[in-house]
């Protein structure tokens, strides 16, 4: 925390987070200490064979510090069952939905993005996600953003199977926290899975960067984990500190590596182990 404080940037590898009872999400309280605000999730098709779909090219951006998701929440006793009752609270401001809506915006028109999705849950949490397409409508009105791209708005669950079906007609997603956490792993679905999916938590003068899939305990020492998203995650911090031509390198020598089976690791189908991806990326780099 102290260096973060210091150098107001980071690259974190994954943290665990007990299921149920336990310690809260480590990563959470990251988001809420620096005030990052906006998850910033690429998924990108690397992979071309076996693939149903080849050409993804969606960014999902996650509004990171309000609804369900920072978990503020208790238990109500009731007689002698001090859990009969779990009662959690969505909070989301005006304020919050504004600044994410403009940090989607911006984003859009820095790297000529044609559509943005809104995506919500209105018909039934009429207030909560409510606010939030009211608003980010609203921002998409101001001289700076109006009609430099197409705005649309969808319901959650209809663009969860949206994204199954025809995925292509989505270029920009902007959520809530709580749909954003559930839909970026289904993008990330669509590209090979989290081991290619990295992640950027972005704050007004901090930044974190992540691979955004769990701890894998069970095959730590043997040789055989997938490094990627946190390759990307790292490609994505250079993009962030201004060196995109370092950032594409890397990205490029990624998918060089990728395009061949044996370089590969087990889990995309591949016959490499760490050590010779590692190896693989390297010769590409050089």
């Amino acid at each position: 925390m102290d260096n973060i404080r210091e150098t107001r940037l980071a690259l974190k590898a994954p943290l665990g987070t007990p299921i149920g009872d336990g310690f809260r999400s480590a990563n959470v309280r990251l988001r809420e200490e620096f005030k990052l605000y906006a998850n910033v999730r690429p998924a990108v098709s690397y992979l071309h064979d076996r693939r149903r779909y080849d050409n993804i090219d969606i960014v999902l951006i996650r509004e990171n510090t309000q609804g369900f998701y920072v978990g503020v929440e208790h238990y109500i006793p009731i007689d002698d069952d001090p859990k009969a009752v779990a009662e959690a609270s969505g909070i989301i401001t005006r304020s919050g939905c504004r600044k994410i809506a403009r940090y989607t915006f911006d984003y859009a028109i820095k790297n000529n993005r044609k559509k943005v999705t809104i995506v919500h849950k209105a018909n039934i949490l009429k207030k909560l996600t409510g606010l939030f397409l009211e608003t980010a409508r609203e921002v998409s009105q101001e001289e700076k953003y109006k009609g430099k791209f197409e705005i649309e708005d969808r319901i959650v669950d209809n663009t969860a199977m949206q994204l199954v079906t025809n995925p292509g007609q989505f270029d920009m997603i902007l959520t809530t926290n709580m749909f954003g956490d559930i839909l970026s792993d289904e993008i990330a679905g669509l590209i090979g899975g989290l081991g290619l999916a990295p992640g950027g938590n972005i704050g007004e003068d901090a930044a974190i960067f992540e691979a955004v899939h769990g701890t894998a305990p069970d095959i730590a020492g043997q040789g055989i984990a997938n490094p990627t998203a946190l390759l990307l995650a790292s490609a994505m911090m250079l993009d962030h500190i201004e060196e995109k031509p370092l950032a594409d390198r890397l990205r490029d020598a990624i998918k060089d590596a990728l395009s061949d089976p044996k370089t590969r690791t087990g889990d995309l189908h591949g016959t490499a182990n760490t050590k010779g991806y590692t190896e693989a990326i390297i010769r590409h780099l050089s």
